[in-house]
């Protein structure tokens, strides 16, 4: 499978950090957000890697190159206008070439095995999302999910909704008859839970939205501490 990074953010809230630099090139550690990206598709066994972006975008593209130091393929969307999430990927579907494709976001730090993720066939499952207990930062949450795994916007089989992490798998029917424009994963997702065709899991492991300076200080502590172990 293939996968798509999701880095065409402002990185507003992570000023100053990102006044010279698109967030996804922010460092945690010695590497830099999207290098831990590309580093965790790769152990998955992912083939090749298409990535959007829009804020600085060039330094990106500088940065990473074709992926050969990687030893990978890493192919670029560039957006003259924000595309948004759903648009972006739009743009993106003849690069990501396969059916189903995994998304992340470029600006999450996390454990998360993507090998255990798999292609879905785009009938009974057009999106498969990765959940995790809500933060402090979205105590409210995104989405919840049944016993059967099946996840929907609103249920009343739980007490609470938990936060999309930001790790899914995609299949091209989801976007289908949608033209090139700015436009969110939201509406789609929406219509794609009233007919029971999005799955999701619930993950425990690390997960962090690397949204501001302070949950990158946070990161920073993680990698010290595993350093020290």
């Amino acid at each position: 499978m293939r996968a798509m990074i999701l880095a065409a953010g402002l990185g507003k809230r992570m000023q100053p950090l990102t006044a010279d630099k698109p967030k996804p090139l922010v460092r945690a550690g010695d590497k830099t957000l999207i290098d831990y990206q590309i580093e965790r598709l790769i152990t998955a066994g992912v083939t090749g890697v298409v990535i959007n972006h829009f804020y600085l975008g060039s330094m990106i593209e500088e940065h990473l190159g074709d992926g050969s130091r990687f030893g990978i393929e890493i192919l670029y969307s560039r957006e003259p206008i924000r595309l948004e999430t759903a648009g972006g990927i739009i743009k993106s579907l003849p690069k990501l070439k396969d059916d189903s494709f995994i998304v992340v976001n470029a600006d999450i730090w996390t454990d998360f095995d993507f090998s255990t993720l798999h292609a879905i066939d785009g009938l009974d499952c057009l999106a498969h999302l990765v959940l995790v207990e809500n933060a402090e930062h979205n105590p409210h949450g995104d989405f919840f999910i049944d016993a059967q795994g099946k996840v929907y916007e609103n249920h009343e089989s739980r007490d609470k909704r938990l936060t999309f992490t930001g790790i899914s798998v995609m299949h091209k029917s989801l976007f289908e008859g949608y033209p090139i424009q700015p436009l969110s994963m939201v509406p789609l997702l929406q219509t794609a839970m009233t007919q029971n065709q999005v799955t999701g899991e619930i993950y425990s492991g690390v997960w962090i939205d690397v949204g501001t300076p302070e949950r990158l200080q946070e990161v920073n502590s993680l990698i010290t501490q595993s350093a020290g172990d």
